[in-house]
């Protein structure tokens, strides 16, 4: 296939493989780099609400995803000053309805396996492992991309490169040496549990958010509900790059004490055997996603702290954005590329701000105390699931 045709992405984790999928639907040619010899699980559980989830079915994912995934029936929202449940948002079937597509909480390994999969059986994806970018020339004939396996370099001509290498992305730094992602003073602490360990009242399929003192704590099953996943967020002074570094049970412990949290969120924290941990960096608001026939998708460009549980969902709608906006350019016109994701990227950065502003103000909401928790307890009472739900539309209805 012609260089006007293919596509360079750089990265293999959820938003690059979506973008491949994307853009060979549209008719390109993908290579995809991975400087991973192999796809490994990395992190635990992911919630997937329908603004991402519709994406997935609709590239073909549904028979791949569905004997994993596990629909939620609620969103239990607890609190630890009450000690117990204050609120119950009702998801399940009817809400997924409702979307015009299914809220799925999963492994992430299973949604990155079942990604693989299917671009492994794309006959025009050519995934590459082992193999990661190095460097790139723009000229009049595209992009050359320089890519390393080993001791061996290999120069591919493209129409333009995707940068979908997460955080510490070697693109965006390419492009933007002076971007550096920030550490928020919060780190995740992750663990999974088999479902048998627990009462039976704390296995059901539902989403458990606990908000506390300086913390808040997620659990919900993942792995067709053969397992429980529990996420527990702390503020701290750690901030090791990576997903997953061993973390001292004991530490954790003492963050939820017997007096600041009640005895159901502690079993929750006593029951996982080996935590790992997870400093939460985010990037700053880079301005321009585009350089030329470069652009950038999910966390290389907009990493954000997880509590609006869309940062992979804002990679899933990157990818499918890019695609439309690409297939929409005049065929084989490598000058019209660079506008092409101009507009990709204004099309994009204005929701995606609006998703990281929420999800800061979100963690600043799980973690109130005293008076000002009252205060919130009592407005969720009083606002009720319906209400509560609805003003999540703006995230779970959008379409591309």
């Amino acid at each position: 296939m012609a260089a006007a045709r293919t596509i360079i992405v750089a990265g293999a984790g959820i938003g690059g493989l979506t973008a491949a999928l994307s853009l060979a639907a549209k008719g390109f040619r993908v290579i995809v780099l991975e400087k991973a010899e192999r796809l490994e699980e990395a992190g635990a559980g992911l919630q997937l609400s329908p603004n991402a989830s519709r994406i997935l079915v609709d590239l073909g994912l549904r028979p791949r995803l569905t004997p994993r995934a596990v629909t939620p029936e609620a969103i239990n929202i607890m609190s630890a000053r009450a000690g117990g449940e204050i609120a119950r948002l009702p998801l399940g079937e009817a809400a997924s309805l409702r979307a015009g597509a299914p809220y799925w909480v999963m492994h992430r390994a299973d949604l990155q396996g079942a990604l693989a999969a299917e671009v492994n059986d794309h006959p025009d994806i050519d995934l590459r492992l082992g193999c990661q970018f190095e460097d790139v020339t723009s000229h009049a004939k595209g992009l050359t991309v320089v890519q390393r396996r080993g001791d061996a370099r290999q120069q591919e001509l493209a129409a333009a490169l995707v940068g979908a290498d997460g955080i510490w992305s070697a693109v965006r730094n390419h492009l933007f040496p002076q971007v550096q992602p920030q550490f928020s003073g919060l780190i995740a602490w992750r663990g999974t549990l088999d479902a048998t360990t627990l009462p039976r009242e704390y296995t059901s399929p539902r989403v458990q958010l606990w908000m506390g003192p300086d913390a808040h704590l997620v659990a919900y099953p993942i792995s067709a509900a053969r397992q429980i996943n529990v996420v527990a967020i702390v503020p701290g002074t750690w901030n090791r790059p990576g997903w997953s570094a061993p973390g001292d049970a004991n530490e954790l412990k003492n963050a939820f004490a017997s007096r600041r949290w009640p005895a159901t969120a502690r079993m929750l924290i006593g029951a996982v055997d080996g935590w790992r941990r997870w400093a939460l960096f985010t990037l700053p608001d880079i301005g321009e996603w585009t350089d030329g026939s470069i652009a950038l998708l999910g966390d290389a460009a907009h990493a954000m702290l997880p509590f609006a549980a869309q940062g992979a969902g804002m990679a899933i709608e990157d990818a499918a954005v890019l695609a439309k906006c690409l297939s929409e350019s005049p065929s084989d016109n490598i000058a019209g590329i660079p506008a092409t994701l101009k507009r990709y990227g204004r099309l994009r950065r204005g929701r995606v701000l609006k998703v990281r502003r929420a999800a800061r103000q979100q963690g600043r909401i799980y973690h109130l105390t005293g008076p000002l928790a009252l205060a919130r307890d009592l407005a969720i009472k009083a606002m009720g699931p319906q209400r509560m739900l609805a003003r999540q539309d703006w995230i779970y209805d959008w379409r591309v």
